[in-house]
């Protein structure tokens, strides 16, 4: 094992301000910190995921994400000279690696609108993680161009997916997706993620009080004895454009008890104390089910996610206020090292925990769209 590496604060500092040139060829990684130096953050949390968005553009125009009337035909989406390369994600992940990351998600946007997406699943399922292991490497899509995909992304070594699906009703899905796309495309994508070995298989239901909570019986029935774990997920406030209501909020405690009433349920314990959904079992042996419950159950204690912006800024919180310009170091002529050190600091100085202090930030501040650094 190396000893630390030391950089001087003020160095990390400037380059994570510095002007944005040329773009760097990829470099090998530094030598791992020893264990004892892998950063935590100010209350204790690993550094543990890293969710990587891809593009920041979307087929779909889902209310509770990229609402049409602000996301209209005339948005203007990065140029693809902002984008990270495939190269520099893939530098970013291996630095990643040797500060404790071990999974790796995918998203956008629509990250399979992203071209030649799988070439990039294979750079990244190649590295290693500080002990020595493959990463657990995913992907969150809104399954429209799976059935096309879902093979030649298993081939190029991505573990599993998760699918956003909001309803199973075709008219409720297309109002909800604003694209009139229709649910029977998704389903096919899901039945070709399955047949590929994409799983298991994480199918997330976004529940809006008067929007689609009629659909949470279908849903529950249709996924029920399929090896597909739904999870349903609170109306969050994540960014400044969706219209967030707490009225619209349907506690996961009212859907738990829905679905009880049809179908009797048994907790499950997590698999990791960081698992952000709250998982049960049918107590017949036909599968279980998540519940994502940022807003009347916050789970910021155990979160160890970072997340990586499109254009390579980094945000450590989903209700992020501004990130952290990882993408000047990339293209700066930073080395590996410097880098790695940045983003120790940063993480090392995290103190994020929207969700527990949410009541006292309402209207106070505007957050980053979950369109721009995933879910």
């Amino acid at each position: 094992m190396s000893e630390p590496i030391v950089v001087p604060l003020a160095q990390v500092k400037d380059a994570l301000k510095a002007p944005r040139p040329r773009t760097l060829p990829i470099q090998a990684p530094a030598d791992a910190l020893p264990a004892s130096a892998l950063p935590t953050d100010t209350l204790g949390r690993p550094l543990h995921d890293l969710r990587i968005s891809v593009t920041d553009r979307c087929n779909f125009r889902c209310s509770y994400c990229m609402p049409r009337h602000i996301f209209a035909s005339d948005h203007e989406f990065l140029p693809h000279s902002e984008l990270l390369s495939f190269e520099e994600i893939t530098r970013t992940a291996s630095i990643f690696m040797q500060l404790g990351v071990r999974k790796l998600r995918l998203t956008g946007g629509e990250p399979l609108l992203r071209k030649h997406l799988e070439m990039l699943v294979a750079q990244l399922s190649g590295l290693q993680t500080i002990d020595g292991t493959t990463p657990e490497l995913t992907l969150t899509t809104n399954g429209s161009a799976l059935a096309k995909k879902a093979q030649a992304l298993k081939d190029a070594g991505l573990k599993r997916v998760t699918v956003s699906l909001d309803a199973l009703d075709d008219a409720v899905f297309r109002r909800m997706n604003d694209a009139d796309f229709p649910v029977a495309d998704v389903l096919r994508g899901i039945e070709a993620a399955q047949a590929a070995g994409l799983g298991p298989i994480k199918v997330n239901m976004v529940v809006q009080k008067g929007v689609n909570d009629h659909q949470i019986i279908p849903m529950a029935r249709h996924f029920r004895g399929t090896g597909i774990e739904l999870r349903f997920i609170e109306f969050m406030d994540v960014g400044s454009t969706n219209g967030w209501n707490m009225a619209q909020v349907l506690p996961s405690d009212e859907i738990r008890q829905l679905i009880a009433n049809h179908w009797a349920l048994e907790p499950i314990a997590p698999r990791q104390i960081s698992d952000t959904a709250q998982r049960w079992a049918y107590a017949d042996g036909q599968g279980s089910i998540g519940f994502i419950s940022s807003v009347t159950n916050a789970f910021c204690g155990a979160c160890n996610r970072l997340r990586l912006s499109t254009d390579g800024r980094l945000y450590s919180c989903l209700f992020a206020t501004q990130g952290h310009d990882l993408r000047a170091l990339l293209r700066g002529g930073a080395d590996n090292q410097t880098i790695q050190a940045g983003i120790h600091h940063l993480w090392s100085a995290r103190a994020d925990r929207y969700s527990e202090l949410r009541s006292s930030h309402q209207g106070a501040i505007e957050r980053i769209e979950m369109s721009y650094i995933g879910g």
